[in-house]
């Protein structure tokens, strides 16, 4: 196959995908409210993700997944977010997890973990505690955040262990959630349908086959980016790829109502006749529209770089710097939409306010800090020290 048929293929491949996806947005959307209220995907919507074959995105190709690249992802995650944010955020975590985690198993463990390749997983990042057994390991702690968790089979958490040298090491342990408990502490303002709750483990056996250590990275700690330093970069593009489907969305709703809309206490008949809701309309719509551009070519420059053994530790933050200063983008913009629909838009039938809050929550995800990525940036262009966060 020559590279050009190559290059047709994948696209013949994102454009499927992304018409799987967009099949999918009327399901979504009819049940984004079921989703946000019930604190979980509605059973319609998981259903509609799991037959356009979006679970399968991050699944091994050996093992029937869809060997897609982050161009792909970030405009299927985007097309699902622009009807439910929620769904789209279930599928990027499941998604990124399995695609970077699963070359850690052994092949025997991934045949058994992916007997069906539309398999999720959620995970939990910050460490529980692993006790050495024969056999394998028993682990015990809480992962807060796990988003999907009461609609996935499978949990990757990461572990902390002391050797008989008193040194800590940290791996990862996959258990079947069929062995965790979960609490239902996702209670919150936006992104209410991620699910994303506790996990909780006391003790569970975990096989040495579904166990392993991070390697050590150059500055001697657990290398979480597995030898792929632009995986933390990726990652965030990933998560803000539903975020960008929220403004997207916001945008259709306001879209939608421009030329019948009338604006409060005026002679007008409709925002469009206003001269000022024109200009913040297009303000509004450009930020918005620009900024899903700007993610896509980010994505692609990503691809291109990948997995970035040859990337600076300056240019890898700035890449971070791209992505929130989108995500500001974002912000903006949906602020400017509420302002040209007004209070009504805050009514809880109405759809604009959910894509406003589940903005401006993910926004606020670890990946998606922004002080601290402008702090690491920061540091790094004027020499003052390395990074803070990873990456």
């Amino acid at each position: 196959m020559t590279m050009t048929e190559a290059a047709g293929n994948m696209r013949e491949t994102t454009e499927a995908l992304v018409a799987k996806a967009r099949a999918a947005v009327p399901v979504l959307a009819a049940h984004a409210d079921a989703t946000d209220q019930q604190g979980r995907l509605a059973p319609e919507s998981l259903e509609a993700l799991r037959e356009a074959g979006l679970f399968e995105l991050g699944t091994p190709v050996e093992f029937g997944g869809a060997d897609v690249d982050l161009v792909t992802l970030v405009r299927v995650l985007s097309e699902l977010g622009r009807a439910c944010p929620s769904s789209a955020w279930v599928v990027s975590i499941s998604t990124g997890t399995k695609a970077h985690f699963s070359r850690g198993f052994p092949e025997k463990v991934l045949a058994e973990v992916y007997s069906h390749p539309d398999v999720r997983w959620c995970a939990g990042s910050t460490p529980g505690q692993a006790v050495t057994v024969p056999g394998g390991v028993k682990v015990t702690g809480r992962w807060a955040y796990a988003s999907g968790a009461e609609d996935a089979h499978w949990a990757f958490m990461a572990v902390a262990s002391v050797g008989d040298d008193g040194v800590p090491h940290v791996g990862g342990a996959l258990v079947p959630m069929s062995e965790l408990a979960i609490e239902r502490t996702w209670r919150v303002a936006g992104l209410q349908g991620t699910g994303s709750h506790t996990v909780v483990a006391d003790g569970v056996f975990v096989p040495a086959e579904r166990f392993f250590e991070f390697p050590l990275g150059p500055d001697g700690g657990p290398d979480f980016l597995m030898g792929r330093p632009l995986e933390v970069v990726l990652q965030a593009v990933s998560v803000t790829a539903p975020l960008a489907g929220a403004a997207l969305g916001a945008l259709d709703v306001v879209k939608a109502v421009v030329k019948t809309r009338k604006p409060p206490m005026t002679q007008y008949n409709s925002l469009a006749e206003s001269a000022s809701a024109r200009h913040v309309f297009a303000e509004a719509e450009h930020m918005v529209t620009s900024g899903y551009d700007r993610l896509i070519s980010l994505a692609g420059r990503i691809v291109e770089q990948w997995p970035g053994d040859d990337v600076t530790a300056v240019q890898r933050s700035s890449l971070r710097m791209e992505v929130v200063s989108i995500l500001q983008q974002f912000l903006r913009a949906v602020d400017l939409l509420l302002d040209l629909h007004g209070s009504s838009a805050f009514a809880l039938d109405n759809p604009l306010q959910r894509f406003w809050r589940d903005l401006n929550v993910g926004a606020r995800h670890a990946q998606l800090s922004t002080y601290l990525t402008t702090e690491n940036y920061g540091l790094l262009v004027t020499g003052a020290g390395g990074p803070v966060q990873v990456g």
